[in-house]
């Protein structure tokens, strides 16, 4: 092979070697300029916004509220019960949050007059009706006669369960002020203490409503 057939088949290895080179970035090329079109074609995702709309369902509404012969002028959300309202917005705690599904009755409250489970009623309905809580039994520095036979009677172990008991006491000795044993043990079946102190509960309801 003479030196000009070397050469030319020198020049050919090297354009082919070119070629490749080319075809190669030819080919990066489209791939970036693919994922570009796929990235300008996808929606930016929305930052979640802190003055959101409220969830589905979910409304706010400022309401009043009469508690223990008080006003409060409340903004509340749809779904918080009147327990959340007690505890948390108003720091009424003598009202207690234990099963909170309406079965042990440590959340009692009067409604009307009516013994009911806080933890069951919507806030949002409770405007312009009269509610009283543990905290509005005692007046000034005297107790009710309630909390005095209670507390005479030691009608109490952990105490967690006693002020759904004097509410719903309270509801009892305001409608039957002389109530027997069983008219007690009725009006009291909604309240459940795991302490099984029941027997001196009713002797407190019984010498309460003695003392009324």
């Amino acid at each position: 092979m003479d030196e000009k057939d070397k050469r030319s088949k020198k020049d050919k290895k090297e354009k082919g070697s070119s070629l490749r080179v080319s075809r190669r970035s030819f080919l990066k090329g489209m791939g970036a300029s693919a994922m570009a079109t796929a990235m300008t074609s996808i929606p930016a995702p929305s930052l979640p916004n802190a003055e959101a709309s409220l969830p589905p369902g979910v409304k706010e509404a400022v309401i009043q509220l009469h508690i223990n012969d008080a006003a409060y002028r409340l903004k509340v959300k749809s779904h918080w019960t009147l327990l959340d309202i007690l505890r948390r917005e108003l720091g009424l705690t003598g009202t207690k949050k234990a099963c909170d599904r309406g079965n042990c009755g440590a959340c009692t409250v009067l409604v009307d007059g009516k013994a009911v489970y806080a933890c069951s009623l919507l806030a949002i309905r409770m405007e312009g009706k009269k509610i009283l809580t543990v905290e509005g039994l005692r007046n000034g520095d005297q107790l009710h006669p309630i909390q005095k036979a209670f507390s005479i009677h030691g009608a109490y172990q952990c105490g967690f369960c006693t002020s759904g008991q004097m509410m719903a006491a309270k509801a009892l000795l305001d409608k039957n002020p002389r109530p027997n044993e069983k008219e007690v043990r009725s009006a009291l079946a909604g309240n459940i203490c795991r302490c099984a102190a029941y027997p001196k509960i009713i002797e407190a309801v019984l010498n309460a409503g003695e003392r009324r």
